[in-house]
């Protein structure tokens, strides 16, 4: 299993769906009741996205992630020397084309933008108004409803900057990530009780030793067949609305572990031995088992 992280971008192609702004306003509100409610989630905010939510200017160096073509573009444009650009080689004016729906429009950055030659006193402003027009002025109806979803939630849609001014970036995408850091066994037992099992039977003994040697990649679907976490908080397990809990079932050895993901329940009968239970153990941490987890 390999861990996916998810970037949020906005783009203004969006609208070639007509309910596109109720979506956004929809994600905002979802975003806003994970971060509510301690939910990871998944997905980190790309620095550009986080600028926009903020009321902050976009730079050049912000769009590196979002669009490095037009980053690439616009860092030539910036450093070609200053005769071959005055001797308009590149035949630019302050016009971006633009794609709808497969059709082709100009729209200018500044009034009377087509008439305006790029050249080495004004690349620095083209630049600037390029970069305005792709990630501010035609995306802002997008941003817009976003914060107004999340504003719906966590603030008003007045305040909804300020909360984004009043963080880093890093602490918002821990926050809806959670932490890539590996998990750590102790921290996991020692935030795990147990139900029809003693901490000194050899049931437990063995599942410890078992999930201390897995990779970590395995801890991680072993923790969502669980409790549908993929990502623990930066707190760790004491970060989790609940402590986990290992349950003793009834059933018989040839039957493999379930979950109760809702409580945050582990439940597997007393196996014979730990090569069983390992086995047991190993098939529940297949990707795609460990993903279809639990029961209600």
């Amino acid at each position: 299993m390999h861990s996916q992280v998810y970037y949020v971008f906005l783009f203004a192609a969006s609208k070639v769906d007509p309910l596109h702004l109720k979506y956004f306003s929809f994600a905002g509100r979802v975003i806003a009741l994970a971060l509510m409610h301690k939910v990871q989630v998944g997905i980190v905010f790309d620095r550009l996205f986080f600028k926009q939510l903020a009321g902050k200017s976009v730079t050049l160096e912000d769009i590196q992630a979002a669009d490095p073509y037009l980053y690439s573009s616009c860092k030539q444009i910036l450093e070609m020397d200053a005769d071959f650009i005055d001797s308009d080689a590149l035949g630019l004016t302050f016009v971006r084309e633009v794609d709808e729906l497969g059709h082709r429009k100009v729209v200018e950055l500044c009034s009377g933008g087509k008439n305006l030659v790029v050249n080495s006193t004004n690349r620095e402003k083209y630049v600037s108004l390029l970069i305005q027009n792709y990630f501010e002025t035609s995306i802002s109806e997008q941003v817009s409803h976003f914060a107004k979803g999340f504003g719906d939630i966590l603030s008003n849609s007045r305040q909804q900057p300020f909360f984004f001014k009043s963080l880093e970036l890093e602490d918002l995408d821990w926050m809806l990530h959670g932490s890539e850091s590996t998990i750590s066994v102790e921290d996991w037992k020692a935030h795990t009780e147990y139900n029809g099992y003693k901490e000194t039977d050899c049931q437990i003994s063995w599942f410890w030793e078992i999930v201390g040697r897995m990779p970590a990649e395995q801890r991680k679907i072993l923790l969502f067949f669980w409790t549908s976490v993929k990502y623990l908080p930066v707190e760790g397990f004491r970060g989790l609305a609940s402590r986990l809990y290992i349950y003793r079932s009834m059933k018989t050895e040839d039957r493999l572990p379930s979950s109760h993901t809702c409580f945050y329940r582990l439940c597997f009968p007393p196996y014979s031995s730990k090569a069983v239970m390992q086995d047991r153990l190993r098939i529940i941490t297949q990707e795609h088992i460990g993903c279809s987890f639990g029961t209600w």
